[in-house]
């Protein structure tokens, strides 16, 4: 059978023209004005194949919201010039926070999507009433940075998983301490006083490097995250793919070392006992050395430290065949690793890897590899979850389960 080449990537995302589908409309014409930077209706109605009245509607709603803003007619040589519009970039920012084992990283991110502050803090206490203090700390330190929108849109906050259900953290190894069981929604929601949304840490990383990263200009990749444990982040066509509740990707849990090492989920030899920070942790205090951050890692790396070197070719050998196995499931462009790691760990395990076994992605025309590292190192997956207000900021509200004798207003699409 001959080959056939996958069809060209969209320069941007389509909209549709049911008045259901506002909501989804808006977001299309915002991502639209940010990658292109400045339009008038008729390039927006062109790039997204809205009609000219529906574009019309949805960009009068944001300049009237404070979304976008007018910056007048284009300069040229002949007719009437249209008006171009831009993305607001002091009209709100979006704060992306992720919880981990022992830091807090807080981003905050405006309408025009540049990073306007980053900070990193330690995390000496998991207990739920101490991170919530440290949290709430670093949104307020974060936000008055010199020159930062007043107007907070919300609060993404990534945590390692499993999830339940309605932002509920379930058991399993990467769950913090503490907080099994526990409403995050509620309680991050309290802490910072603002609307949150809670997302899985290796589905935002995906997302902060779809926006941010190596998959900016893709729409389908695999991230495999090294955070907590060892999960993994999947965009399809454009969008995150999270599963039925929320856990898509727990990648950890693959068995890999028959009568293995026992893990915490209750079964033995799982992919992360041997593949994720902890495993290399593990390995360094079995050494007499650790625990060690991120640059002690990178360091005891350049001096070819033997626990070090040793993880790695293990690592390596180990992650191969599910990095095939990612590729004959899901058909990525590629495969991207990234996460808490350094750099320079993280591209000698791409090495070590190799030879990858033959699958789908082996071909002779392909213009990227079928594995690389990531570009937003440890800030990548709370730039993911600073993306996640934003989506539901700056589209109408919806009604749940109106009554059959009211039906729902046309900007506000009723759901199950």
């Amino acid at each position: 059978m001959p080959h056939r080449k996958p069809p060209a990537a969209h320069s941007a995302a389509l909209g549709t023209n049911p008045e259901r589908a506002r909501r989804h409309n808006r977001r299309v014409v915002l991502e639209t004005l940010r990658q292109h930077g400045r339009l008038g209706r008729s390039d927006i109605a062109n790039l997204t194949r809205l009609t000219a009245q529906a574009v019309s509607n949805i960009v009068a709603e944001l300049l009237e919201e404070g979304f976008l803003i007018e910056l007048g007619r284009r300069r040229t040589a002949r007719g009437q010039p249209p008006v171009e519009f831009a993305l607001n970039a002091d009209g709100g920012v979006t704060a992306g926070m992720e919880i981990a084992a022992d830091h807090i990283t807080t981003v905050l991110v405006d309408l025009a999507g540049e990073v306007r502050a980053r900070r990193v803090a330690p995390l000496p206490d998991l207990a739920v009433e101490a991170v919530q203090a440290l949290a709430a700390g670093e949104l307020d330190r974060a936000r008055a940075a010199k020159g930062m929108p007043e107007r907070l849109l919300g609060c993404g906050v990534v945590m390692p998983g499993p999830f339940d259900f309605e932002g509920t953290l379930t058991v399993g190894s990467t769950a913090l301490p503490g907080w099994t069981g526990q409403d995050v929604t509620a309680l991050m929601s309290a802490a910072l006083g603002a609307p949150v949304t809670i997302e899985n840490d290796a589905t935002a990383a995906a997302v902060g490097e779809h926006l941010y990263g190596v998959g900016r200009n893709l729409r389908h990749f695999c991230l495999v995250y090294f955070g907590l444990g060892l999960g993994l982040g999947l965009m399809l066509g454009g969008e995150p793919y999270r599963g039925a509740q929320g856990n898509a990707g727990e990648i950890g849990h693959l068995p890999a070392v028959p009568q293995g090492l026992p893990c915490v989920c209750g079964r033995e030899g799982c992919l992360e006992r041997y593949v994720s920070p902890p495993a290399l942790q593990e390995a360094l205090r079995a050494a007499g050395t650790g625990p060690v951050d991120a640059a002690g890692i990178a360091r005891l790396q350049v001096e070819g430290h033997p626990a070090i070197v040793g993880w790695i070719a293990q690592a390596g050998k180990q992650l191969s065949p599910v990095l095939a196995m990612l590729e004959s499931l899901f058909d990525p462009e590629t495969i991207v690793l990234g996460g808490s790691l350094p750099d320079s760990v993280i591209d000698a395990l791409i090495l070590a890897a190799e030879p990858l076994p033959l699958s789908l992605a082996r071909r002779g025309d392909r213009a990227i590899p079928r594995v690389q590292r990531g570009t937003t190192g440890q800030f990548t997956a709370a730039l993911g979850a600073a993306a996640l207000p934003l989506l539901d900021a700056t589209a109408p509200r919806l009604v749940r389960n109106p009554s059959a004798s009211e039906p729902a207003a046309p900007d506000q699409v009723a759901v199950a």
